[in-house]
């Protein structure tokens, strides 16, 4: 891996501010205010919302909780999306704070899945490293790693810190010196205009020739129309962690510095704004 630990602090320390607002038909004993967070990028909602859940839990009665969630706008939020992700995809054109709604109560049975615990949120992020690392490396980097290397990912990521998650993490991102990048890029791309949760295939980070594959040639094999101009301009913007890299810029460069904890690139395809 190139040593470039600025990307990777500034990638790891992301914030976005955040206004949480509890729903209007929630029963309350008095009234809710507004709870303010920085929310980190790279982490889950439902492991860093939990001063969130009881500063609203002092005004509702008990038997008016049930199974806590959150949407943005009418679309619940899918807490096993990073947080930089759903902003990216769903309110990146947005003023800030982002305004975020909670709910205590009708749970979306048919667009979220259940988060009854961390340890849900634990299962989550490690089948998604195991899988990357099965795409870069034919999990052989993630099998010889032990059991407590596994859980100082986890506990990296559930406790903020950096050096804690990137002593293991960096092994993750190695590959032999004879070779110039992973087996495979672990890549997913998300598009509000579909109804396709992602898209995920088979690219690598190599082309035939040796030449170095950038993130232009992912996305022209893989998802052409975000690329293709209308009359002559672009009309979607290609996002990772909030900011547009060039199509140009290598994808296994991309991969080993943009990519979230789980080591997967999260590529979000949005509409450009309009003046």
């Amino acid at each position: 891996m190139t040593d470039d630990k600025d990307v990777l602090r500034d990638v790891w320390f992301g914030r976005i501010p955040t206004c949480f607002t509890l729903y209007q038909d929630e029963i309350t004993e008095r009234e809710a205010e507004p709870y303010y967070l920085l929310l980190p990028r790279v982490s889950y909602l439902t492991l860093v919302t939990d001063k969130v859940k009881k500063h609203f839990q002092k005004v509702m009665r008990q038997e008016d909780i049930s199974e806590i969630w959150f949407e943005y706008e009418g679309t619940p939020l899918k807490w096993h999306y990073p947080i930089g992700l759903l902003f990216d995809l769903l309110a990146s054109s947005s003023a800030l704070p982002w305004s975020i709604t909670e709910h205590f109560k009708s749970f979306p049975e048919k667009d979220l899945l259940h988060c009854p615990s961390k340890d849900v949120i634990e299962a989550h992020f490690m089948s998604c490293v195991k899988e990357a690392d099965a795409l870069k490396h034919k999990s052989q980097v993630i099998n010889e790693m032990q059991k407590k290397d596994h859980k100082q990912l986890w506990m990296g990521l559930q406790n903020d810190r950096f050096d804690q998650l990137w002593a293991i993490n960096r092994k993750l991102m190695e590959y032999p010196a004879e070779e110039n990048g992973f087996h495979y890029i672990p890549f997913r791309i998300y598009q509000t205009t579909t109804e396709r949760p992602f898209i995920q295939k088979l690219f690598r980070p190599v082309a035939t020739d040796g030449q170095l594959h950038a993130l232009g040639d992912l996305l022209k094999e893989v998802c052409p129309s975000a690329v293709a101009p209308e009359d002559g301009e672009k009309k979607n913007q290609v996002m990772i962690h909030g900011i547009e890299p060039m199509l140009e810029t290598p994808l296994q460069w991309l991969s080993e510095h943009l990519s979230y904890p789980d080591n997967f690139l999260h590529i979000s395809i949005i509409p450009r704004p309009t003046d």
